[in-house]
């Protein structure tokens, strides 16, 4: 066998050469089976890693097969094959994933497959799968390594968004959801390692070629913005083997060219206008004209056409060198270029009683606790229309050397380097319109009662950009916003490992220690744009209510239609604020807040022993290890007084932390596994909860005890933050048969030793902050001060089921057929955090899917094969990128999504390895859906829809041609 690649092995360390003399006569067909990177020879164990890094190989675990397959098995049931055989064969509890092929996933990207394991969940950014929750925790606590490496991510915390990873290039994927001592860069909630291909696993010369074309059934909502509904996904890969098979060579380039057309509809809020308890009664609001005692109405809405194209290039490089047989060298490098530009052209109106308006005609259906109103006729309202462009621009770049040595006394050593950085630049901009002079116009209505759309007609032409003007229509006391945004990761990191063979119950043992530096650095600048001519009786438009819109600016209109409404008016808004608008900068706390410096310094030291051994008659395998982990981490950041910027603060800490862990398997008969796991898990806080950022002054206490003092207070991050901790247990027991079938039964339990809540310390020590209040003299250095604290845990529990059927196995005539699925069911009596720095801040764990389910039926068989899968997760917290790129938390409702994949490939003929793939995702056009629970008179909590949007279908058709 070859020398184990970043994702390891357990077989015995012997290099290439070795391995042709001895089976020259099987050589043929296990790099054969390799080559599709989904089947695994039966005489060693699979891939799946026994340690996320290019460690040495281990003895084998179980005996070997008394024979080899000699056929080469490809598309569905080939991954669903080698993947059973990872999860079979692992000392470790995992999932697996491998390709149908080469530069082939099963699903259109890595995370769409990622979310069909047992336990594994995935919040939609776009319309697409994005971030990945491991047994209902939040993204934050899944580590995710590429070829075993951490990875530097784009966003402000550390969960990697999957998107920037293109399917084409990834061979496999390993989830643990166990520990293992020397997995390096390990999440609390488990790891997920991609892999890319080796050339030497390959017996020959390999050349793929993948095009696919797309198309978005939305339509094209803002065609002003060239954005479209096409688009197309290409990718091509070469791997070659030279030098008698000991250099190879892997070179993949895969482009995604993609357009995003989403739907948006959100009902701002749901209140009772007039009557006992309603706003009238117990606020002081205004009497509502026109509308009924004692309904629930929206008091707003807002609807938004969102037209975005990706466009991603990803490059893949591997050199793996295996000149003789002791030496093994592979260096791989992975470059991605993620470009969006996003369109969010939308309508909004306030209709609360203090914006004076009022009601006729109006409809009322009946609901419980009380009446909705559903139809009707609001004059006065003043349209707002806002126009926003975002672009994004992000650069990742990975690269790492291994390096194994084999001394051939039983020693065996390695050493990893590696690098990671991700770079993101995002522009946000965006303006206001309404109708001149503050106009006003009326609106019919008719909403639904439960999810759906809403139409709208308005007194008033909103395409026509004679009607309308820039201006500020609702009083926001500015015109536009515009906001520039900086951010860099960057982890270095280098690894030692030694192993070596053990005696009494251990197969080996293995000594090895890391050190990595990760760099967060975010900046932010916000600037507020104003009409030319603003605060000036001499400027163009002084002592006006609102400009025209330059006509060399105006495109075709924003199609609202889904919600009733034609169509807005659309314009450059980047041209329009470079020649019609003048930027003052307004950095204010929030943005303040957003510029900072983390950095981490991380030593680890580590030692397994791989168990292999007998507990009476029955043959019993693992690992036992441990982690000391050490950390430092510091900050610095800015320190605001308000909106004020103060002067700069810093901070940090150190703290170290011991992770034992255990892995067993028991062989109970020759198909049926028993697997247990226990270890020490940590999560590390989230990097934008580590800074220092602050905002703190002082003031004068005008009641109370302290009336009369000068005091300090303030809030912000906590450089002092210590890490997540929990104890986990995990109890498995599987069944395999057949070539692709199994059963298994998981229960998990996971104390979470401490969680993260905000907390205000009334004792807090301000000495290293700047005072900027030159007329008032603190009493005291000490003061109150809100800001992350590490607070009492909790504990969660759960059950997953899962399996895979072949059809052939229940009758002759279902042969081809099968059925996946599986089944989550999470429990948690984690404390709920009652207070959040973030505004609507979760109360419940974000990305907590109490249930979480997939099932998928497929057939496969002379050429033809077909495959329809739907995933299902019920309602959770989550945590999502808002306006300004500030994270936000919202609560989404269940959720469905069914996927359809149709394809043909050409086994013989002048058309050999030409094959035909039709995928629609999102076949049912499901929609997100969010609620609000409003309180209402008496206390009574009444779920209403808050928010409804669509994505449409994604028709992918193309071709995949090997050589």
């Amino acid at each position: 066998m070859h020398f184990g690649h970043p994702s390891g092995t357990t077989g015995k360390f012997s290099p290439p050469l070795r391995y042709r003399r001895l089976a020259q006569a099987c050589r043929v067909a296990l790099l054969g089976l390799l080559a599709t990177g989904v089947v695994q020879a039966q005489d060693t164990p699979p891939p799946a890693p026994q340690s996320s890094q290019d460690t040495p190989a281990k003895k084998p675990t179980k005996p070997a097969a008394t024979t080899l397959q000699t056929v080469v098995v490809t598309g569905i049931r080939g991954s669903i094959e080698s993947s059973i055989k990872a999860k079979q064969n692992s000392n470790d509890i995992i999932e697996a994933i491998s390709a149908e092929d080469i530069g082939k996933l099963p699903d259109a990207s890595i995370a769409e497959s990622l979310a069909r394991l047992p336990g594994l969940a995935t919040q939609r950014l776009d319309g697409r799968a994005n971030l990945i929750s491991i047994r209902g925790l939040s993204p934050d606590f899944a580590g995710t390594t590429l070829n075993g490496r951490e990875q530097a991510t784009i966003g402000e915390n550390r969960g990697v968004e999957y998107d920037q990873y293109p399917s084409e290039l990834i061979n496999s994927v390993t989830v643990y959801k166990t520990p293992d001592a020397s997995v390096i860069g390990q999440g609390l909630s488990g790891t997920v390692d991609l892999h890319t291909i080796r050339p030497l696993d390959l017996p020959h010369r390999a050349i793929v070629l993948n095009l696919r074309g797309e198309h978005s059934t939305n339509g094209d909502l803002n065609p002003g913005a060239g954005v479209g509904d096409m688009g197309h996904r290409a990718s091509v890969s070469y791997i070659d083997q030279f030098f008698d098979h000991t250099l190879g060579v892997a070179v993949g380039f895969a482009q995604l060219d993609s357009p995003i057309q989403e739907k948006q509809y959100q009902a701002w809020w749901w209140s009772m206008d007039n009557g006992p308890g309603s706003a009238e009664q117990n606020w002081g609001a205004p009497h509502t004209p026109g509308m009924p005692d004692g309904v629930i109405s929206q008091e707003g809405m807002q609807l938004r056409a969102k037209s975005e194209r990706q466009k991603r290039n990803g490059l893949m490089a591997v050199i793996e060198w295996a000149p003789g047989e002791h030496y093994h060298s592979t260096l791989d490098m992975y470059y991605s270029t993620f470009n969006q530009r996003q369109y969010t052209n939308g309508l909004q109106w306030s209709s609360s009683p203090w914006d004076g308006i009022s009601y006729s005609n109006v409809g009322v259906t009946p609901y419980s606790p009380y009446p909705l109103v559903t139809s009707g006729t609001i004059d006065g309202i003043k349209p707002i229309m806002q126009n926003e462009f975002n672009r994004e621009h992000d650069k990742l770049f990975s690269a790492g050397w291994n390096n194994q040595y084999d001394f051939g006394n039983g020693w065996q050593a390695m050493a990893d380097l590696s690098y990671s950085t991700a770079k993101r630049k995002l522009r946000d901009a965006y303006l206001f319109t309404g109708l001149p002079n503050g106009g006003t116009t009326s609106v019919q209505f008719n909403t639904p009662v439960g999810n759906g759309y809403p139409e709208f007609r308005t007194g008033v032409d909103l395409s026509n950009p004679a009607n309308v003007v820039f201006t500020d229509p609702d009083n926001y006391g500015y015109n536009g916003r515009e906001e520039f945004d900086r951010q860099r990761d960057t982890i270095r990191a280098i690894r030692l490992e030694a192993t070596h063979p053990a005696g009494w119950i251990f197969s080996d043992f293995t000594l090895g220690a890391d050190y990595s530096e990760r760099t967060k650095i975010k900046q932010a600048d916000v600037y507020f744009a104003w009409l030319n001519g603003n605060g000036s009786t001499s400027g163009t438009y002084a002592n006006t209510f609102g400009a025209p819109i330059d006509g060399n600016l105006i495109g075709s209109p924003t199609s609202l239609a889904y919600g009733g409404i034609p169509g807005i008016v659309y314009y450059d808004v980047l041209g329009a604020l470079g020649n019609q608008f003048y930027l003052t900068a307004r950095n204010g706390l929030a943005d303040y807040n957003r510029n900072y410096t983390v950095r981490e310094k991380v030593p680890l030291g580590y030692v397994k022993f791989d168990i292999d051994t007998h507990l009476g008659d029955l043959p019993l395998r693992g690992n036992v290890g441990v982690q000391v982990v050490h950390t430092n981490q510091s900050s610095d950041a800015l320190q605001t007084n308000g909106d004020t910027l103060v002067g700069h603060i810093s901070g940090g800490a150190s703290y170290t932390n011991v992770l034992p862990s255990l892995n067993l398997l028991a062989q109970l008969t020759d198909h049926q596994v028993l697997r247990f796991g226990l270890a020490k898990t940590m999560a590390r806080g989230r990097i934008d909860d580590e800074k220092v950022a602050t905002s703190a002054g002082v003031a004068l206490v005008q009641n109370g005890p302290a009336a009369g003092q000068v005091l300090w207070s303030g809030s912000g991050g906590n450089p002092k933050l210590k890490p997540y901790v929990a104890v986990g247990t995990d109890l498995s027991w599987e069944n395999y048969f057949g070539k692709s079938s199994y059963v298994a039964v998981a229960v998990f339990n996971k104390n979470l030793l401490n969680y993260v809540y905000n907390q205000t310390t009334l004792h807090y020590d301000f000495s290293n902050y700047t005072n900027d209040n030159p007329t008032l003299t603190p009493t005291s250095n000490y003061g109150s001060f809100t800001r992350p604290e590490n607070g009492t845990g909790g504990r969660m529990e759960g059950l997953e089921l899962s399996g895979s059927l072949e059809g052939g196995l229940v009758a002759d005539a279902l042969d081809g057929f099968g059925v996946q699925g599986n089944f989550s069911l999470t429990n948690s009596s984690i404390p709920k955090s009652s207070v959040s720095s973030i505004p609507g801040g979760p109360h419940t764990l974000p990305g907590l899917s109490r249930k979480v389910a997939n099932l998928a039926i497929y057939y496969e068989k002379y050429g033809f094969s077909a495959r329809i899968a739907e995933r299902y997760r019920s309602s959770y917290t989550g945590e999502a990128v808002a306006l300004f790129d500030q994270l936000g938390y919202t609560t989404i409702l269940a959720n469905r999504q069914t996927d359809l994949q149709l394809g043909y490939a050409f086994d013989e003929g002048r058309m050999k390895g030409l094959s035909l793939l039709l995928q629609v995702n999102n076949l049912t056009n499901s929609a997100d859906t969010r609620q609000q629970i409003a309180g209402l008179p008496n206390n009574v909590q009444v779920a209403r829809p808050l928010e409804y949007d669509t994505w449409g279908r994604t028709v992918m058709f193309g071709l995949n041609y090997k050589l």
